[in-house]
């Protein structure tokens, strides 16, 4: 039995019990009640994070290994890390993880594992009343959001619902990574480069050892 097939059992079984229409001024509560990124802007990825810890919370260790400054999301047999994709139809790239982090980890174990969360994200904030709400909620506009209307007056609108479609779990082996693209992220505030992180076209997903939960 290969190694991570017992992580592929217990995923493909537990991740079905997540809930799936989710409201955006409930969830934020609900991560505020639990003290775990309730101010962040893009709350529906941080909510799917916080749904998988607490419903894998005896089966998984969080977070995962750490490689240099890099701690993946969590570990059963092998790491993972947890993403939210928002379905576009002119955009199926998502941002994976440090590319020198991924390496290691699976020089480690021999496999690397992702989680991926397709969601329908629903923006019906043209009056911006869910960011106000928001807003007023954290007790006012966070350093990074004042520095960014510093730069442009374009304020982008808030997701307001979203809908989890389907669950998409990869496994990448070494050779794997070769098949991935590369983002460029440009550099640090300190002119310090960024690291480097591999780019998943979803396009692709057949490539790759996959299971594709429903739901």
């Amino acid at each position: 039995m290969t190694i991570y097939k017992k992580d592929i059992e217990i995923l493909k079984s537990e991740l079905t019990k997540l809930p799936i229409h989710w409201d955006g001024k409930a969830c934020v509560l609900e991560l505020k009640e639990a003290n775990y990124q309730w101010r962040q802007m893009e709350w529906w990825a941080f909510y799917f994070e916080w749904k998988v810890r607490t419903l894998l919370a005896n089966k998984f260790s969080f977070p995962g290994d750490k490689f240099d400054n890099v701690t993946f999301d969590m570990k059963g047999v092998i790491n993972w890390d947890l993403k939210a994709k928002a379905i576009k139809s002119d955009e199926h790239r998502i941002i994976l993880n440090d590319k020198s982090a991924m390496k290691k980890s699976v020089a480690g174990e021999g496999f690397h594992g992702e989680i991926i969360a397709l969601c329908d994200v629903e923006y019906n904030d043209h009056d911006r009343s869910f960011q106000r709400w928001h807003t007023e909620l954290k007790g006012g506009k966070s350093n990074y959001e004042l520095e960014r209307e510093a730069r442009t007056s374009i304020s982008r609108y808030r997701k307001t619902k979203a809908d989890l479609t389907e669950i998409v779990l990869l496994i990448f082996r070494k050779n794997d990574l070769d098949l991935l693209g590369t983002m460029k992220q440009g550099r640090n505030s300190n002119g310090d480069p960024r690291l480097q992180k591999y780019m998943l076209d979803l396009e692709t997903v057949s490539n790759f050892e996959n299971y594709i939960i429903k739901l």
